[in-house]
């Protein structure tokens, strides 16, 4: 391990076993945290565990399986880092996806929506105990500059009437700042902190499950200008570590530093609008969540 910054910490990092989730596990890891992988592959996460454990010599690397999704299966989650854990100091919400073709969840909810932003949403909310018993805790969550693009839709919030991939992309990572500022406001005084990211254009994985030709379009967009998840990879780890960052909340960060995002995203009646809805459909409306 290069330091012990964050020796007897607690890190929960969703989408782990790929891309800049991936360095990010690694990076903690090597900081000394406790690092814990969510992810849906159990081959993966091992392969992951077990490159993180040898590079870094942290084998305090723990494994949680579910689909992300799927609102079960984060529910789930959140029982298991609870149960084995009790508390958790930085959650890192870095799954995410893109899907060219309109797709529904196991819980019938359009896969960009479900993935990108009820999945955070609900996880997050779920461990909001968890995390103010280890305050001062952080909230990190990966969003995009995708994002200045997009307007939020909320007469076809799914695109069931008209669907168009980096549209509901865009609209997902609107929403992860609409989140991100309404919990940062929700959690004023709790000691936990809640911050968003764009971590660049990242040389990985991204949007190649759209079939050979978005995989040639990535190849080729890599070429001329990615960077690599490495670099990637670093906003997120100053977010989650950095004594620079311990007492900002609600902000927007390019390069490990503050930056401005859309007018759409500091819409306030927008961000409250959208928790509503987001609780209806996870079920925290019935009284789950305590922001």
């Amino acid at each position: 391990m290069k330091n012990a910054a964050m020796q007897g910490k607690v890190v929960l990092i969703t989408g782990a076993t790929a891309g800049i989730g991936r360095v990010t596990a690694r990076e903690l890891a090597d900081a000394g945290a406790t690092v814990v992988l969510a992810a849906r592959s159990k081959e993966k996460a091992e392969a992951t565990r077990e490159w993180i454990s040898r590079g870094t010599g942290n084998s305090s690397v723990d494994l949680i399986i579910g689909d992300l999704s799927v609102q079960s299966h984060v529910r789930s989650i959140a029982e298991q880092v609870i149960s084995r854990y009790g508390g958790l100091d930085v959650l890192v919400n870095n799954a995410g996806g893109f899907f060219q073709r309109r797709t529904e969840s196991a819980d019938g909810i359009e896969m960009t929506f479900a993935l990108n932003h009820l999945a955070p949403y609900l996880l997050t909310n779920l461990l909001l105990d968890a995390l103010k018993k280890k305050s001062p805790a952080r909230v990190v969550t990966v969003s995009s500059d995708a994002h200045t693009r997009a307007t939020m839709n909320f007469d076809d919030l799914q695109g069931r009437a008209r669907y168009r991939g980096w549209g509901a992309y865009g609209q997902s990572k609107l929403a992860n700042l609409l989140f991100t500022y309404e919990l940062a406001r929700r959690l004023q005084g709790s000691g936990i902190t809640a911050n968003a990211l764009h971590p660049g254009f990242v040389a990985s994985e991204f949007a190649k499950n759209n079939g050979t030709g978005m995989r040639l379009a990535m190849s080729i967009a890599h070429r001329l200008g990615a960077i690599s998840v490495d670099e990637g990879a670093r906003t997120s780890v100053y977010l989650a570590t950095s004594k620079d960052v311990q007492d900002a909340s609600g902000k927007y960060f390019v390069k490990c530093r503050q930056a401005a995002s859309s007018a759409a995203s500091h819409d306030n009646g927008a961000a409250l609008r959208l928790w509503e809805i987001s609780a209806r459909m996870t079920g925290l409306a019935t009284g789950d969540s305590d922001a």
